[in-house]
């Protein structure tokens, strides 16, 4: 995972090859939407806080909702190479199902803004499930599939239950078991929530000793 630098407890843009004025102006939403929701966050108040000329804004991500997206792609592009790493000295899928819930939650723990901006604010606007940035956001969903559907071949899981349900409902689950402290800004225990969801998907999914 890159190394990022934190301000103020939030985790800076990565992408240190782009423009500076760019860079500021994504910062500056980060900043922002740490504190207020995005629909409340006017371009001329990003513009203020990054101290760059409103017009950047729409040269570089066309809008606000486009900048919204953009800065939640620079985690998950950060993010996907990191757990496939992680995951690659793992055998079964039983583990390889806790090392990524393990490294999901610390994820959302560590990185509160980017969870913010996946949970709250893009899912209720239509337009992100057609964009660049949800497709991107897929490639978790597809590993997390691939887990399972290596567990039912193995006979490590079920295999009455459909493979996309099962992993609906582990997002599902992992999502609304963080979702309060994202909305309050509160840390989690990243060890104990990730038992406390294995143990609750291992007793359903799990196929039957015997």
């Amino acid at each position: 995972m890159t190394t990022r630098l934190r301000e103020n407890g939030i985790l800076r843009y990565s992408r240190q090859s782009d423009p500076p004025g760019k860079i500021k102006i994504a910062n500056a939403l980060l900043s922002l939407i740490d504190k207020k929701e995005f629909n409340a966050i006017t371009t001329a108040e990003i513009a203020r806080v990054s101290g760059v000329n409103e017009a950047l804004i729409y040269k570089y991500f066309k809008d606000k909702r486009g900048l919204l997206h953009d800065v939640l792609a620079d985690f998950i592009e950060d993010f996907m190479p990191h757990i496939e790493t992680e995951l690659l000295d793992v055998k079964g899928a039983m583990d390889k199902l806790k090392k990524l819930l393990w490294n999901s939650i610390d994820f959302y723990n560590r990185n509160h803004v980017c969870a913010k901006i996946l949970l709250l604010e893009v899912r209720n606007f239509p337009r992100y499930f057609e964009s660049p940035t949800y497709h991107l956001a897929r490639s978790y969903a597809h590993l997390l599939l691939k887990i399972i559907e290596e567990g039912i071949e193995a006979g490590e899981f079920r295999d009455d239950i459909p493979p996309r349900d099962i992993m609906q409902i582990i997002l599902g689950g992992m999502e609304h078991l963080l979702l309060p402290g994202i909305i309050f800004g509160k840390k989690v225990n990243t060890d104990s929530r990730t038992e406390s969801l294995y143990d609750i998907i291992l007793n359903g999914i799990a196929k039957p000793k015997g």
